[in-house]
C-alpha cells in the first residue's frame, strides 16, 4: 500500500472513530442466554445481568443424548431444548462458541450442525447473537484463553458466587454469557439490546 492510501485509511478510521464511537456504551442490562453447543452435550446457561456488579445464574444445563441416538435425532432435540429456553425467560440476547479450525471435517461438520440447530431457534426469535471464539470465552472469565475447563468452572463459580463449580459444557455456556456482557462494557456505541 501506497503512504498516500495509508495516509487516507488512517484519517479515515480517525474521523469514523471521533464521529459513529465516542458515545460510551451503557451497561448491558437483561438475560442472556450463553450456549456451548455439542452433538451430545450442549450446555445452556441462563444469566440475569443487574447492572455492572450484580449477576446472577438464572438456570443452567447440559442437554446430554446417548450416542444410540442418530445425528438427525440429537439436532432435533437441541433444537427443541433451545426453543425451551428461550420461551423459560424473556431473554434479550444469546452468545455462543464459535466453531473454531479443526484438522478433522467430521469433527467441524458435528459442531457446526448442533451450532446450527441452536442458532435457527434463535433466528426464529430474531434475538441478537454475539459469538465468540473460545479462546476468547476463556479470557473473559479467567484472563488466560488458554484456561483448562476446571480454571473456567471455578471462575465462573467466583464471578457469579455459586456454591460450586458447574459441570464442564454449562460453565462453559455461562463464560460465553459473561463474555457478552464484559464484550459490551468494553464497546464504545449504543449497546445491543
Amino acid at each position: 500500500m501506497t503512504d498516500h492510501r495509508r495516509v487516507l485509511w488512517t484519517k479515515l478510521l480517525k474521523h469514523k472513530k471521533s464521529t459513529a464511537f465516542s458515545v460510551q456504551a451503557h451497561p448491558f442490562r437483561g438475560i442472556v442466554l450463553g450456549v456451548d453447543p455439542s452433538l451430545r452435550g450442549t450446555g445452556f446457561f441462563l444469566l440475569k445481568v443487574l447492572d455492572a456488579h450484580s449477576m446472577e445464574r438464572l438456570d443452567s444445563l447440559t442437554l446430554t443424548l446417548s450416542p444410540k441416538e442418530s445425528f438427525v435425532a440429537c439436532l432435533g432435540k437441541i433444537f427443541s431444548t433451545t426453543e425451551q429456553w428461550l420461551e423459560k425467560v424473556p431473554v434479550q440476547a444469546v452468545a455462543i462458541e464459535r466453531t473454531v479450525y479443526v484438522q478433522n471435517s467430521r469433527t467441524a461438520h458435528i459442531l457446526g450442525s448442533a451450532r446450527g440447530a441452536c442458532l435457527a431457534a434463535v433466528a426464529l426469535r430474531s434475538l441478537p447473537v454475539m459469538e465468540f471464539s473460545p479462546a476468547r470465552i476463556k479470557k473473559a472469565a479467567t484472563g488466560n484463553g488458554q484456561a483448562i475447563k476446571e480454571q473456567v468452572a471455578h471462575m465462573v463459580k467466583q464471578i457469579l458466587h455459586l456454591p460450586q463449580p458447574l459441570p464442564p459444557d454449562e460453565s462453559d455456556a455461562a463464560a460465553a454469557a459473561l463474555c457478552y456482557v464484559f464484550s459490551l462494557k468494553s464497546l464504545k456505541g449504543p449497546t445491543v439490546s
